[in-house]
Parts: C-alpha cells; sequence; structure tokens
C-alpha cells in the first residue's frame, strides 16, 4: 500500500511539474534568420509568430525576383526559429521532469 501511496505522490508532483513548465514553454521566445540577418522573425510557444523584420535593402528596385528571394527568406527564417523553439521546449520540459523516474517507453514531453 505504501508504494500505491507514493506512486499517486509522484504522480501529483510529476503534474504540478508538467504545469509549471508548459507555462514556461508557452512564454518562450526565439528569433529564426535567414539571409546574413536581412529577414528575421520572433516565434513565441507553440509557433506562433510575434514579429517578422525584413530588411528594405532586400527591395531597392523591387523586381519579381526581389520578392520571390524575400519569400524564400522568410520561409527559411520561420523555419530556423522553429527549430530553436522546439529544441527550447524539449529543453524545458526535460529539465523540469528530469528528476522523476519514468517507466521504460514513456517520453517526455508526451
Amino acid at each position: 500500500m505504501k508504494d500505491l501511496m507514493g506512486l499517486m505522490k509522484q504522480a501529483k508532483e510529476m503534474q504540478k511539474k508538467m504545469e509549471v513548465a508548459q507555462g514556461q514553454v508557452a512564454d518562450i521566445v526565439v528569433e529564426g534568420r535567414s539571409g546574413g540577418g536581412l529577414v528575421s522573425i520572433e516565434l513565441a510557444g507553440g509557433g506562433n509568430m510575434k514579429s517578422l523584420k525584413i530588411d528594405l535593402s532586400l527591395f531597392g528596385s523591387a523586381e519579381q525576383d526581389d520578392m520571390e528571394m524575400a519569400e524564400d527568406l522568410i520561409v527559411a527564417a520561420y523555419q530556423d526559429a522553429k527549430v530553436k523553439l522546439d529544441e527550447a521546449q524539449a529543453k524545458t520540459m526535460k529539465d523540469a521532469m528530469g528528476d522523476i523516474p519514468l517507466p521504460p517507453g514513456m517520453n517526455l514531453p508526451f
């Protein structure tokens, strides 16, 4: 019976830590850049884009090729930021749950 009570206590602790970690994950903001910094994007937790900055030098002659290049750079900057966000979120969750042993095969985040 002590084992069951200990397991229930551990589950409650894990639930509290998960809630705190989820709040921290939602607050993470990362910046992705492309084109040597000509385009940058900020993403918040969940992958929501907070801001987009494009250096005006990209549009010196405003030709179709320039617009296509800008679009490609925006996509590349978003992907860069998204990878960083995913890594930061995974680290935050691992740090929050690292001291609680999980059954084999069970990984976080779920």
